[in-house]
C-alpha cells in the first residue's frame, strides 16, 4: 500500500501562475545585456565575443539549434561595452533574430571549424579575425576582446593581428550569477513545467517499466510546454543508485527498490530546473535502511539550505556545512551547492574536505538562484538517495523555488 500522497499529472492545459513571462521578456533581456556590459566596464574590456549558445542566449535571448551549435561553432555575437551588439548567424538563419531589438547588425558567420572549412580552416580563421578587428577599429576601441571559448586557430589569428584576448567565460559567469525579479519569474515557469514532468513520472512509477521509459515522461512534459532539452539522463534504480551519476538504462524497475533522479532540465525560455527526488518503485513503504538513507539526505539538504546567507563567504559555508558521516564520505556529491540560471552556473561550492584541491572563495549575494545538493549512499551499501532543492537567496535566507514535496512520511 502506498505511504505517500497521490500526485496526478493533469492532462488539462497548464494554469500558469499570475504574471505572464511573455510580458516580462523585454525587461529580462535589457537586464541581462546590461549585466554583461557592466562586467565589461568593470574589467576594462571593450567587447566580448560569445560562441557558447547559452551565453548568446543570456546576452540577447536569441537561440538557434542550441545543442548542435554547442558542438559546432557556427554562430557568434560581439557585444561592445559602450556600443552595438553585432550578430553573426549561421547560413540563412537571420530570421531567428526577428523580434529581438538589442542587435544593431546581423551578418553571416564565418565558419572556420574543421567540419565547415576542412583544410581551409586557417585561411578562414584569418578572414574571421580581420572582420573582428575591423569592428573593434570601427568602434574606436583598443584591440582587446574577451572570449568565452575559441579553438586554437581563432586564437592564433587574432593574436597575429595584435589582439589581446581575455577570459570571457569568467566575465559572463559573474554577469549571470545575480537574477532580477523578472528573471526569477521567467525561471519559475521552467520549474513549473519541470514539476509537471516530475508529477507525471511519479504517477507512472510502477514495476515492470524501464528506467528509460520513466525518464521519457519528463521529456514529454518539457517539450509539450515549450522546453528545450535535458542536459543529462540521471535517473537510476536499485543498485544503480549507488554510487550516484549513473544515467538511465533499459533496466526494468522492481517493486520496492529506490528510484532517484536529477532533472537538469532546460525548460521554457531557456531556463534550467534542477531538482532531485527519490521514491520507492510502486510507492510502497520504504525499508528501514531506505528510510535511514532518506532521512540522512533530507537532514543534510535542509541543514545546508538553512545555513546560506547573503554576505557569507563560500569558504565559510563549506566549512560550516553539514558534516558527512565517514560511511557516506567517499560517495559524497561533487559539490555542496551551485548556482543556477539558464544552466548550472557560478558558483560551485566544494565540500570542505575537497577545498584545497577544488574550492574557491567568493560571496553569496542577494538575487542568486542556487541548488542545494545532497547524495547519501553508504560506501558498501546497495542503494543511495539523491535530493536537490532549487532556491532563491534573499536578505532573510533561501526561499524555495522548487516546491515538489519530499517524502515526509519517511522521516
Amino acid at each position: 500500500m502506498s505511504t505517500v500522497r497521490t500526485i496526478r499529472a493533469s492532462t488539462e492545459p497548464f494554469a500558469w501562475r499570475p504574471g505572464d513571462p511573455d510580458e516580462q521578456l523585454d525587461i529580462v533581456r535589457s537586464y541581462r545585456l546590461n549585466r554583461v556590459r557592466e562586467q565589461l566596464r568593470l574589467q576594462g574590456c571593450p567587447a566580448i565575443l560569445l560562441y557558447d549558445p547559452v551565453n548568446i542566449r543570456y546576452a540577447t535571448d536569441s537561440s538557434n539549434m542550441q545543442i548542435w551549435t554547442g558542438r559546432n561553432p557556427t554562430r557568434y555575437i560581439l557585444v561592445f561595452a559602450d556600443g552595438p551588439v553585432v550578430a553573426f548567424e549561421f547560413h540563412n538563419c537571420e530570421h531567428v533574430w526577428r523580434g529581438i531589438d538589442c542587435v544593431s547588425e546581423i551578418r553571416g558567420a564565418t565558419c572556420w571549424n574543421y567540419f565547415n572549412a576542412g583544410p581551409e580552416s586557417a585561411r578562414r580563421a584569418a578572414q574571421w579575425a580581420d572582420e573582428i578587428v575591423d569592428l573593434l577599429r570601427r568602434e574606436g576601441t583598443e584591440l582587446c576582446v574577451a572570449a568565452d571559448r575559441l579553438d586554437p586557430e581563432g586564437v592564433y589569428a587574432l593574436q597575429k593581428l595584435g589582439v589581446r584576448i581575455v577570459d570571457g567565460q569568467a566575465l559572463i559567469e559573474q554577469a549571470r550569477c545575480v537574477k532580477s525579479p523578472e528573471e526569477i519569474a521567467v525561471m519559475q515557469r521552467a520549474i513549473d513545467v519541470c514539476e509537471r514532468g516530475i508529477a507525471r513520472m511519479h504517477d507512472a512509477l510502477v514495476p515492470g517499466i524501464t528506467e528509460q521509459e520513466l525518464w521519457a515522461h519528463l521529456h514529454f512534459e518539457n517539450i509539450r510546454y515549450g522546453g528545450e532539452w535535458i542536459e543529462t539522463r540521471l535517473l537510476s534504480s536499485g543498485e544503480r543508485t549507488n554510487p550516484w551519476m549513473q544515467e538511465c538504462s533499459s533496466k526494468v524497475l522492481e517493486a520496492g527498490e529506490l528510484l532517484a533522479f536529477d532533472t537538469d532540465l532546460v525548460g521554457p525560455y531557456g531556463y534550467c530546473a534542477d531538482i532531485s527526488r527519490t521514491w520507492t518503485v510502486g510507492h510502497v513503504k520504504p525499508s528501514d535502511e531506505q528510510r535511514r538513507l532518506y532521512a540522512t539526505a533530507h537532514e543534510q539538504l535542509h541543514f545546508n539550505l538553512d545555513l546560506v546567507r547573503a554576505g557569507m563567504s563560500f569558504r565559510e559555508f563549506s566549512q560550516r556545512s553539514w558534516k558527512i558521516p565517514a560511511r557516506y564520505a567517499r560517495n559524497r556529491y561533487s559539490c555542496v551547492a551551485h548556482g543556477i540560471g539558464l544552466v548550472d552556473e557560478y558558483p560551485s561550492i566544494a565540500h570542505y574536505s575537497d577545498w584545497e584541491g577544488g574550492g574557491y572563495d567568493g560571496l553569496f549575494q542577494v538575487g542568486m538562484a542556487l541548488c542545494i545538493e545532497s547524495y547519501i549512499g553508504d560506501e558498501d551499501g546497495r542503494e543511495g538517495v539523491k535530493l536537490e532543492q532549487q532556491v532563491l537567496l534573499t536578505e532573510s535566507g533561501c526561499v524555495p523555488l522548487s516546491t515538489f514535496p519530499f517524502e515526509r512520511s519517511w522521516l
